[in-house]
């Protein structure tokens, strides 16, 4: 009885994974997979898609993903207080403000940046964006799965810029959105096993 009392609470309190991984994974492989079949490496097109597309199926698929893991988040942690509660209200309105600062920031200079740069340019500093706040929140929470993951995407997102336009929206696409996918399924079979 005290083993499933134990089981129970640690399922309250560390909801399945693949809320946080999946939803995420599954907008950057699709998004960052239009992204490179219509705006591919040396402006090649591979399939022949109104330019606006990729840029709509981006933004509704990350906001249906923070949709879907705000709300799993918010019901989880629903009965969590203290220094807890408060660090992870913080370390949210992190990526709120960060991402707001990037837009600007990058918005300003956008005009500056030759045409077939500034994909790759908005790209590669909000993946870079991504990277580093998963590794703060990595460190923030002591979760070496969430820093790895950020040093993940940050490595293949410096890969990506170097190896330029479209072949960064593959690289992202696969490894950082199909790798997302993996590392919630591999991190949701042993979340089993400890419970």
């Amino acid at each position: 009885m005290i083993e499933e009392q134990r089981a129970a609470a640690l399922r309250l309190v560390n909801p399945d994974v693949r809320i946080y991984y999946w939803p995420w994974g599954f907008a950057w492989l699709i998004s960052f997979t239009v992204f490179f079949l219509r705006y591919g490496p040396g402006g090649r097109v591979f399939v022949d898609l109104p330019g606006w597309l990729p840029f709509v199926v981006m933004i509704i698929l990350i906001l249906a993903a923070g949709a879907v893991a705000g709300i799993g988040s918010a019901r989880a942690y629903r009965h969590i207080e203290g220094d807890s509660s408060r660090r992870g209200l913080y370390y949210g309105l992190s990526w709120s403000i960060g991402f707001a600062s990037l837009f600007i920031v990058a918005g300003r200079i956008t005009e500056y940046v030759p045409d077939d740069l500034q994909g790759l340019l908005w790209a590669g500093i909000a993946v870079g964006l991504t990277g580093v706040l998963h590794m703060a929140g990595g460190a923030i929470f002591l979760d070496r799965y969430l820093f790895a993951l950020g040093l993940w995407i940050s490595v293949i997102n410096m890969a990506g810029v170097f190896a330029g336009p479209g072949w960064h929206s593959l690289i992202i696409a696969v490894l950082g959105g199909g790798g997302m996918i993996v590392a919630g399924w591999v991190l949701a079979l042993r979340q089993r096993a400890w419970t």
